[in-house]
């Protein structure tokens, strides 16, 4: 049995939910030519088995009930176990991994032609991108403050996008040839991107002709303050439900707000030079790694802003912009409240059955 195993870790914001969706669509032409995209079960998705499997891998069980991720990474090195051909694993949260659990994957993995693959953006789109992702998952600190934290190397985020660190981490005992950087074009361009993920993995794109229409858009200044202050006001963060997330994070940050274009989010024109010196040393391990890069190592530099455009801070937008926005927001709530059937409408029918009853 030959088994090749492609373990992309993220990161975070480079087109990982483009990319996991649409082999989770073509999962089956692709098995038929030898590429698999593992699930637990037909029950449950690609995409969210291997979540659940990253998971459970580093013992963490978060986005979900208590235990909602246990057994799934040993079932999932169980059926790897028993493929054939070309598996792929796909989540960004596997990026900032504890040795340990590095480690445990290689071992149960063990057997197979295990490949690393690390999809890179700078940190003039990252960052920003970043910021918003993680204010629609119920966080509530400034942009002021997410960079401040970011340059100490403190949020998760930060840790995720350390190019170095996180494959410095993931190639310990790998040949450089087995370590894959894709870099993200700087042109807005998914197919060159889809591409490039097709070369790493030795996929001919016509095996997959089921394209996604799923990515995670970005949201204007205005859009993000709101939900940010909507965090604070519902105390998000601590009070997190499926159900709540579902209204806020789908409906409002992945769905109505997005159609708005209120000012674009940029980093600081003060980050730049970190920005700068930080690209400079992440191409500067890779170029003195040796590890395979599939596109263009200049891809990670910021492009410069542009000096003929203010920046707009995203910790400074005017009232008035805010107003439209919760305005828009506001619409698209009461829509979704009327279209919902009213509890008080079935509770009615209940009693009304109950009282025929002899």
């Amino acid at each position: 049995m030959s088994r090749k195993v492609f373990v992309h870790i993220g990161a975070p914001k480079t087109g990982t939910t483009y990319l996991q969706d649409r082999l989770g669509r073509n999962a089956s032409t692709l098995a038929d030519h030898g590429v698999h995209v593992p699930a637990r079960n037909a029950i449950t998705s690609p995409g969210l088995s291997q979540f659940r499997a990253a998971l459970d891998l580093q013992g963490q069980d978060w986005g979900g009930p208590p235990g909602h991720a246990a057994g799934y990474w040993d079932a999932m090195a169980r059926r790897i176990r028993r493929l054939d051909g070309t598996v792929i694993l796909s989540h960004e949260i596997l990026a900032p991994a504890r040795p340990e659990h590095i480690a445990k994957l290689k071992a149960d993995l063990a057997g197979s032609e295990l490949h690393v693959v690390y999809s890179a953006r700078d940190h003039g789109r990252q960052l920003p991108a970043a910021w918003q992702e993680s204010i629609k998952q119920g966080r509530r600190w400034t942009y002021a403050r997410f960079c401040k934290k970011v340059t100490r190397n403190q949020p998760w985020f930060a840790r995720a996008f350390d190019l170095p660190t996180v494959l410095g981490n993931w190639s310990a005992g790998l040949s450089p040839d087995r370590v894959h950087v894709v870099t993200v074009p700087h042109e807005r361009g998914g197919e060159v991107l889809w591409h490039r993920f097709c070369d790493v993995f030795g996929i001919d794109p016509a095996w997959a002709p089921l394209d996604s229409d799923r990515s995670n858009a970005s949201l204007g200044a205005a859009e993000t303050v709101l939900l940010r202050k909507l965090n604070k006001r519902m105390e998000r963060g601590e009070r997190r439900s499926a159900r709540y997330d579902n209204l806020i994070r789908r409906m409002l940050a992945e769905g109505t707000l997005v159609q708005s274009s209120s000012d674009r989010i940029t980093l600081p024109p003060a980050m730049q030079p970190w920005a700068q010196a930080e690209a400079e040393r992440w191409i500067e391990w890779i170029e003195g790694s040796g590890v395979d890069v599939v596109g263009d190592v200049e891809d990670l530099r910021p492009r410069p802003l542009d000096p003929a455009t203010p920046y707009a801070n995203p910790d400074r937008v005017r009232a008035r912009a805010q107003l439209k926005v919760a305005l828009d927001a506001l619409a698209a709530m009461t829509a979704e409240a009327a279209r919902r059937p009213d509890p008080d409408d079935n509770l009615g029918r209940k009693v009304k059955q109950k009282l025929r009853m002899p």
